[in-house]
């Protein structure tokens, strides 16, 4: 999660010395999305990104433009990880990391509500600098005491209040009044049962589920398992289909350059170093063994996550991924990267995507 955030830091410096460039790219299928957001000085990158796939699906679902609180959902599921973490007596993970399905299942747990109505104590930008220490520190000190307070998570939350706010129990909307819940379910129209998590790696069987073993994943969160050929054409067909799609990648290796506006995986490392990138430019080839020996060797780590919106083609025909990021408008793009395939290929962690995008020959496959 540090890494995250060190990423986020370069690539502001450098991103906004960036000269806007036009994108050489031709458009294949862009989708709706909302405004690129600033995840500010915090790892939370599963809440912006995957809040962005729900926002575009509402917009796919003509149910309107959201501009949705990242923060509420993000103040709830430190909870969640503190009571993981309590309950396996500090033998868990407990850092600002998480996975597209958090998103998820905290809407699902908690309901949703509007930026308008809660934000952070830090404003629009949040700044989370020494928060996980501190919450930390307190869940280390209940666990010295045994049998553990019943009344701990009062103190817990007390911090959160201080440091992220303390989200209202009911807000209007529109000239309505709303609980979290309540606008859920009724204004978003939201149901978790929509969406689904899928990955590919070769150490586990084919179209059943497994726990991905990831760091992040405090909540041991399934995931549907695809042939690498299988979770890219799922990739494109749901893109070119009008929907939108999580990205969990690596990001740090020198192939992902935000201040350029670009993720290649160069086949000529010199290639990389230019001071403007050729999206045309030869690319190393990509297979599952490579992919398996880089995830396996924690050359491919969960760094950070994205959202995938829409298909580019470059002049020799090579497909890119249009994706949107939550570093602000960084980069030539404003904000925006394009990920070539044998990029996303070889980086991808996981993807989180509405249920509705997959075949019917693939759910019958997955026993959805």
């Amino acid at each position: 999660m540090l890494k995250r955030i060190l990423l986020f830091t370069i690539g502001i410096g450098a991103g906004l010395c960036a000269q806007a460039q036009q994108n050489p790219l031709k458009t294949v299928k862009d989708n709706a999305a909302t405004a690129v957001k600033s995840q500010g000085k915090t790892g939370t990158c599963w809440n912006y990104s995957t809040t962005s796939l729900v926002e575009s699906e509402s917009l796919r679902k003509g149910l309107g433009e959201f501009n949705l609180s990242e923060m509420y959902i993000a103040r709830n599921i430190y909870v969640e990880k503190a009571k993981n973490y309590i309950l396996r007596q500090g033998k868990a993970q407990f850092s600002e990391g998480g996975l597209g399905h958090d998103l998820i299942r905290g809407i699902s747990l908690y309901g949703a509500m509007p930026q308008e109505a809660f934000q952070g104590v830090t404003g629009e930008i949040p700044n989370h600098t020494g928060l996980m220490d501190t919450l930390k520190t307190y869940l280390d000190e209940v666990l010295k005491k045994r049998p553990v307070a019943a009344d701990w998570q009062q103190g817990f939350e007390k911090i959160l209040n201080e440091k992220l706010g303390n989200p209202p129990a009911n807000f209007d909307y529109k000239g309505k009044n709303y609980t979290a819940k309540a606008f859920a379910k009724d204004v978003l129209k939201f149901d978790a049962n929509d969406y689904v998590s899928v990955t590919s790696f070769t150490h586990h069987p084919y179209y059943s589920q497994f726990i991905l073993e990831a760091p992040d994943n405090f909540a041991n969160g399934s995931f549907y398992n695809l042939p690498l050929e299988e979770m890219v054409g799922l990739t494109k067909t749901a893109l070119k289909d009008g929907y939108t799609v999580m990205w969990d990648a690596d990001v740090s290796n020198r192939n992902f350059q935000q201040k350029k506006g670009y993720a290649i995986l160069f086949a000529d490392t010199a290639d990389a170093g230019a001071a403007v990138i050729n999206p045309t430019v030869k690319e190393q080839a990509y297979t599952p063994e490579l992919r398996q020996q880089l995830y396996e060797n924690l050359t491919t780590e969960d760094d950070h996550l994205m959202h995938l919106i829409g298909l580019e083609q470059a002049a020799n025909g090579k497909s890119f991924f249009k994706v949107k990021n939550s570093w602000g408008e960084v980069g030539p793009f404003k904000g925006y990267l394009e990920v070539s395939e044998p990029y996303f290929a070889i980086n991808t962690v996981s993807l989180v995507l509405p249920k509705a995008a997959l075949t019917k020959e693939l759910k019958k496959k997955l026993g959805l």
